[in-house]
């Protein structure tokens, strides 16, 4: 069963039925909140729950291409859609037991990518985002829900740039845990 939604009821009905749980992009911080809610909310039901993520990620080989790349997808967003956009689905939150929802601290250039996939902060180069996602999984991400602007293009530069990146960290990392024993 797959779900999202960050009110306190569907991070409770979460720990009781989900096997996977989405949640909007946010900062690692964030998101470690809501992992920590809801696992410890399914470990008191004797069941587990995986994290999914959105983000948005946007790698090129300086950060100011990157953050340019950001600057013009914001610059080219319709802004009555955007608004239209906040508009509805802040006003929806306030339907949550919390009175806010997913979107209640987005701000308009976060709602361009609909599920805060910028707010993940994929942005910039191969490193830096390679680091980012390892921050990400620290935080209690299963899997990372990527949307890319261009994406055949955008999906084989990640694939060949980022990924063996996130690899290499990753392998680094389990050495100096075995070398730490």
């Amino acid at each position: 069963i797959f779900q999202g939604g960050s009110s306190r009821a569907a991070r409770d009905m979460a720990s009781r039925v989900s096997d996977w749980y989405f949640t909007n992009g946010n900062t690692p911080e964030e998101i470690r909140k809501q992992v920590d809610d809801i696992r410890t909310k399914a470990k008191a039901n004797g069941h587990k729950v995986r994290i999914g993520v959105n983000a948005f990620a946007i790698a090129r080989e300086s950060e100011q291409e990157a953050r340019a790349v950001l600057d013009e997808i914001i610059a080219k967003a319709n802004p009555e859609a955007v608004q239209g956009f906040a508009d509805q689905v802040k006003n929806a939150g306030k339907a949550s037991p919390e009175g806010e929802g997913n979107w209640a601290k987005s701000s308009l250039e976060d709602l361009v990518q609909y599920n805060d996939g910028f707010r993940s902060n994929l942005i910039g180069t191969p490193e830096q985002i390679a680091e980012r996602i390892l921050k990400l999984k620290d935080a209690g991400a299963d899997l990372i829900l990527l949307g890319f602007l261009h994406f055949q293009e955008e999906v084989e530069f990640f694939g060949k740039r980022v990924i063996p990146l996130v690899r290499e960290l990753e392998a680094a990392r389990d050495r100096e845990l075995v070398a730490a024993e």
